[in-house]
């Protein structure tokens, strides 16, 4: 009996260890002044955040009008995406950035589904059966993760908003999760 009240508390204490590290950090919403409203410019860019501090901590999630826009520093260019992947929402700003046929994609850590950086395409690792010795190779998926132009101006990062009227996969995770409370990372 003893020993199964301590694996008992054994699993109950694993269980939440793992939800401590699937929660993850809370992350700010990057978007907002002092005052709680958004720093739009003139020109209608979003101030999203100092450059050195988004050159040290390699990427910062930011909401932009409500939607979840995670922004990557990687190699000497900095990245905008939205922040939920287009297959199920994964929290793209929790995944691992890998480099595939020379091009920086960011890994999705719910279905390891790989989205270029550059240009959000879907990536994915096929063959051609009617090879006569099929090797496998990265083919594209087309453009399905909405991306965002960035733009750097006296040690600021800023962001274009997004335009609506070109339709990606990843618009119907970002308007799900829109306007949450925080930058939520469960499933």
């Amino acid at each position: 009996m003893l020993d199964l009240i301590v694996l008992s508390l054994h699993f109950f204490f694993c269980f939440l260890i793992s939800l401590a590290i699937w929660r993850g950090p809370k992350d700010a919403d990057l978007r907002s002044s002092g005052t709680g409203t958004a720093e739009i410019q003139p020109d209608g860019l979003i101030l999203i955040g100092k450059e050195d501090d988004i050159k040290r901590s390699r990427r910062v999630t930011a909401k932009v009008d409500g939607r979840e826009i995670v922004v990557f520093y990687h190699e000497g260019k900095f990245h905008a995406l939205d922040s939920r992947c287009y297959h199920e929402g994964g929290p793209l700003c929790l995944g691992e950035i890998e480099d595939i046929n020379g091009q920086a994609c960011i890994v999705c850590p719910w279905h390891k589904y790989r989205i270029t950086l550059e240009t959000g395409e879907g990536l994915y690792e096929g063959i051609n059966p009617l090879e006569p010795s099929p090797t496998p190779q990265w083919q594209s998926k087309g453009v399905k993760q909405r991306i965002h132009k960035v733009t750097i101006d006296n040690g600021n990062i800023y962001v274009s908003p997004p335009d609506l009227s070109v339709s990606f996969d990843s618009d119907y995770f970002a308007d799900k999760y829109k306007n949450s409370g925080d930058l939520a990372m469960e499933k």
